[in-house]
């Protein structure tokens, strides 16, 4: 075990509190910076953006490294505008301690109330500052009691060490109590250690503009905390991603085991940089410790609340965006050129979401509000040159069951093989997915049931009454089925999503929309009509308060589809007087769901990228049978009888199932395949049934080279996926591209040279104007650069959808969609990685070929 000397913290607090002017004040008296920066003068130390300059908000975490005594404080300043709340809880995972400042006349606002949530769900020891206690009727009695009761009962005020200090302190714990009782006193490591375990929440009050109440509080803070002891074995939590001026990509992080080292390798990728950060500035090092918090260059598939070394991966956040917009591009822009542009900065924003629509070849992105979008906007301009704007934003459902289900999968088309049961159970608001399995290993072994897991957790699935992602249950296996010989992953895949979609078929499903918990502060004579437009915006209201004399204060949840934009029309009606802040408190069911789901015009059953129904294998071939004829055919008996929620969608008896087909069986039906003459095939195809299937079915739709043992063999690369995967053709391309291509042609001529295989190699040429198909050949080795506006992919995609029938054909990519797609059309799949070590394997067959001789 290692004893870190460092600790890592963060401010954390609501727009307007006074964070930055207390991070300026820190900074200020521990001597890193020789001025007070102000918000209003444009010289925070933090807020270095020019957009966080000209707002006067911060935007971007970024950090600040100082001494206190013996220990080594990084403290993170956060965003404290509710848009960029989720930059603020990306910083939570690697933070020892938490600093929450409350401002004093505004007291715990729903936004308070919100990061209070988060800091205890993350565990994390907090300290309190209450600001602006200078200004009138600011009253530190009632304010404390206002934390106690509105936050949490462990809330003390840390000013003089006296008998009533001790005294609230020993009654936040039984521990602290006994040692009271026994001693008259409470030693200071037994405070910092009730205060580390969360149990003492330590309170300090101030004005941290005219720098009262600063001092003190940096002494208990030092006083009070505690160092982590850290594993010495190599682990790392990432919370954010950025790139520097000069376009690096960096990934920022805390060590929280071990030590990390320049030209230390993570994964596959190699550290080339070690930064630590004091705001805009960075020192390089060799070497970091155990608790440090910096960034590293070189890791180019990192991403936010990923866990490196021994840390796993981050819960998903709790706070994200519910509104959906189309990116609008200046005629002539290249969309796709965008679409990949805009992903980079998803990659640091990541509840931006940036998709493609392949439908309809629009991008759609996610945003939190007004605020962000607009300085969404200026960074796009700023940084990659164009302009864009969003269509009329829309809310983000999502689906859930009522009580319980069950989905049956099975997917069986010519030499594929796999049956999966699933059952379904509505879980409390807010709860997400949660995943689990009932199944035995002596029915379904591990591998195969990590392999069901893996495909439900790897995606967002769809639900039945519009599409929207599904949430808020419990999926667990109940049992499942493989083939001995012809079963292989991605047939898992087909059935796992195939239970799910028939599972939500059978299920009474409901649509769920976003609501704000909302503070409304208004003048008291104002409170009719407010309470007026919130119960025709389908929000509820419970009874004002009053905050002063003068002025009232409502508080309810909302629908965020009526309730976003009202800020404008409480400013308009109340003369600038109002305030409305929101926050998003999660998923309740629809207020108009009939209304969406006719709007939205979805067909569950029509959609043939998500097929509710099945394959099973009939007279050699493959057959669709619709989701509620699935029980009549499926192979495998219901672990859960129906009962207790289990009730047939249609109310449909328990149907005859057919009997297990035997490996004899299975065999004999291949070989009848193989067997049928091309007349008996095309009679074959024109029954109804299977043309009812290549209408509907999504999955392989032509007959592979490899079902031919004497088919021609086609090795088809996707040559800068290949380049970008191995290390040394990468670092080649950094310093010249063509250089790096012309030595992957020279690799695969050797290798093709031993094997006799033909290759095929693919080269994007799309983004060259006016660019025609070019071929190189080399023997029976070509090489292909497509033409303007194709993507290799599609090259690819097209070559195999137009040979697969004639040829075994091989696809080496590491890109996942692509390996799905050409599966799906016929063709065997190869990792980069696996190339990679076919070749080493033949350099080595050469040479000792060459030795003998």
């Amino acid at each position: 075990m290692i004893n870190s000397r460092y600790l890592t913290t963060a401010i954390v607090a609501h727009v307007d509190a006074g964070k930055t002017t207390l991070s300026e004040g820190i900074l200020y008296k521990t001597g890193i910076t020789r001025t007070l920066g102000r918000v209003d003068h444009g010289d925070a130390f933090f807020d270095t953006h020019n957009l966080e300059r000209k707002r006067g908000i911060t935007i971007f975490s970024k950090q600040a490294v100082f001494p206190l005594k013996d220990k080594i404080i990084t403290l993170l300043d956060t965003p404290g505008h509710m848009d960029f709340s989720a930059e603020m809880e990306r910083t939570l995972s690697v933070l020892d301690y938490a600093i929450l400042v409350i401002s004093a006349p505004d007291g715990v606002t729903g936004q308070v109330d919100t990061f209070w949530k988060l800091l205890k769900k993350y565990k994390i020891p907090t300290f309190i500052f209450i600001n602006k206690m200078d200004q009138p009727e600011c009253r530190i009695n009632s304010i404390m009691e206002q934390l106690q009761s509105k936050l949490d009962s462990t809330c003390v005020l840390f000013h003089e060490e006296n008998d009533e200090f001790y005294e609230n302190v020993a009654a936040c714990d039984e521990c602290l109590m006994e040692e009271y009782f026994d001693t008259g006193i409470l030693q200071v490591s037994s405070i910092a250690r009730a205060v580390k375990t969360c149990k003492v929440t330590p309170c300090f009050s101030g004005s941290a503009l005219k720098m009262t109440g600063v001092e003190e509080f940096l002494k208990g803070f030092d006083k009070y905390t505690v160092c982590s002891t850290c594993e010495d074995e190599f682990g790392a939590k990432v919370f954010k991603i950025t790139r520097d001026d000069k376009g690096s990509r960096l990934t920022h992080l805390k060590i929280t085991g071990g030590d990390l080292s320049v030209k230390d390798i993570i994964g596959e990728e190699k550290i080339n940089q070690i930064r630590i950060y004091n705001g805009t500035r960075f020192e390089p090092v060799n070497r970091a410790e155990a608790g440090q918090v910096v960034a590293v260059t070189g890791l180019d598939s990192t991403f936010s609340g990923q866990g490196l070394g021994f840390e796993d991966m981050n819960e998903k956040p709790v706070i994200d965006s519910v509104l959906t917009y189309e990116v609008i591009l200046p005629d002539g822009n290249d969309v796709h050129d965008a679409y990949i542009k805009l992903s980079q900065l998803s990659e640091e924003i990541p509840e931006l979401h940036v998709n493609w629509n392949n439908t309809d070849g629009t991008v759609r992105m996610n945003l939190m509000g007004e605020i962000q979008a607009e300085i969404i906007k200026n960074i796009i301009s700023d940084r990659f040159g164009f302009s864009i704007d969003y269509s009329q934003g829309t809310v983000m459902y999502k689906e859930t069951i009522k009580g319980k289900s069950y989905g049956v999968g099975h997917y069986e088309p010519l030499k594929h093989y796999a049956e999966v049961h699933l059952s379904m159970e509505a879980l409390p608001q807010g709860s997400g997915l949660v995943f689990d399995s009932i199944c035995s290993e002596d029915v379904l072994d591990r591998n195969w049931q990590r392999l069901i897991m893996t495909h439900l957790m790897e995606r967002d699935h769809p639900g039945v009454l519009t599409g929207a992602p599904i949430t808020d249950m419990r999926i667990s296996i109940a049992t499942g089925k493989a083939h001995i010989k012809h079963t292989e992953g991605g047939d898992f895949r087909q059935a796992t999503y195939r239970a799910i979609r028939q599972g939500l078929r059978r299920a009474d499903s409901i649509l769920l929309e976003p609501f704000y918990s909302y503070s409304l502060e208004i003048p008291t004579d104002m409170v009719g009509r407010a309470m007026s437009d919130i119960q025709r915006m389908h929000g509820t209201c419970n009874p004002s308060e009053l905050s002063s004399s003068q002025m009232s204060v409502l508080t309810g949840n909302c629908p965020v589809a009526t309730m976003n934009g009202y800020q404008r029309d409480v400013i308009s009606y109340t003369k600038g007087k109002g305030r409305l802040s929101c926050v998003f408190s999660g998923y309740m069911p629809c207020h108009n769901e009939e209304e969406i789901i006719s709007k939205a015009g979805y067909s569950a059953d029509n959609d043939v990228d998500n097929p509710t129904g099945s394959i099973f294998c009939s007279h050699g071939g493959g057959t669709f049978i619709p989701w509620d004829e699935v029980e009549k055919y499926m192979h495998l008996d219901m672990v859960v009888q129906e009962k207790d929620g289990y009730d047939s969608a249609q109310g449909l008896p328990r149907p005859h199932r057919h009997s297990d087909y035997s490996q004899a069986e299975l065999d004999e039906i291949f070989k009848m395949t193989y067997g049928l003459s091309k007349r008996e095939q095309n009679r074959f195809k024109r029954g109804s049934r299977v043309i009812e299937a290549e209408n509907r079915f999504s999955g392989p739709k032509v007959q592979s080279g490899y079902n031919r043992s004497n088919a021609e063999e086609i090795l088809l690369i996707d040559g800068y996926n290949i380049i970008f995967a191995w290390d040394e053709l990468k670092e080649m391309s950094k310093l010249n591209l063509e250089a790096a291509r012309d030595m992957l042609i020279d690799i695969l001529r050797n290798y093709h040279g031993y094997t006799g295989m033909k290759i095929i190699l693919v080269f994007d040429a799309y983004k060259q104007k006016g660019t025609p198909e070019h071929i190189e050949i080399y023997e029976d080795m070509k090489v292909v650069f497509t033409k303007e506006n194709e993507t290799a992919d599609r090259y690819i995609e097209t070559f195999v959808t137009e040979n697969a029938k004639n040829y075994k054909i091989t696809v080496a990519t590491s890109d996942g969609l692509e390996q799905t797609m050409v599966f799906g059309q016929g063709a065997l799949r190869m990792p980069a990685r696996e190339l990679k070590e076919r070749i080493k394997d033949t350099n080595k067959a050469i040479k000792e070929f060459i030795s003998k001789k």
